[in-house]
């Protein structure tokens, strides 16, 4: 098995800083870190494979109430706004029960393709990689 472990993995969820303004706030989930951060979209009814990463944990900020996400052996129904701590080699899989679900994925570790460990796919694509 190839090890893609190459750059440092948080083994607990970072920080989320809030940051308030005088015209609001924001939230900082990654300040000048070396991240990946990808905007997910689920179809309707549509589920991602069951799957881990060994080179990557993530943190998921849900966007869309909807979503149902598997982490390990527990099923969440997150509301938008909720944030889900995924640790590397964690077995997760989120889906969409209602309208299309956005889910904002932040990566931090060595994020590729080549990683995923699937072990349950309903598009039927390999057990390892894209």
């Amino acid at each position: 098995m190839t090890n893609y472990v190459t750059k440092p993995i948080p083994a607990e969820k970072p920080t989320v800083d809030f940051i308030s303004r005088p015209w609001g706030s924001f939230k900082q989930y990654a300040f000048n870190e070396d991240v990946t951060v990808s905007l997910m979209t689920v179809k309707a009814g549509a589920r991602l494979s069951l799957q881990s990463h060994t080179a990557r944990a993530e943190l998921w900020v849900i966007l869309d109430d909807g979503c149902e996400v598997q982490v390990g052996e527990e099923i969440l129904h997150p509301s938008a706004g909720d944030e889900i701590w995924i640790p590397a080699n964690t077995k997760h899989r989120l889906a969409s029960r209602g309208p299309d679900a956005r889910v904002l994925e932040v990566a931090f570790g060595n994020w590729q393709q080549a990683d995923i460990t699937r072990y349950e796919d309903d598009f039927s694509r390999p057990d390892q990689g894209e």
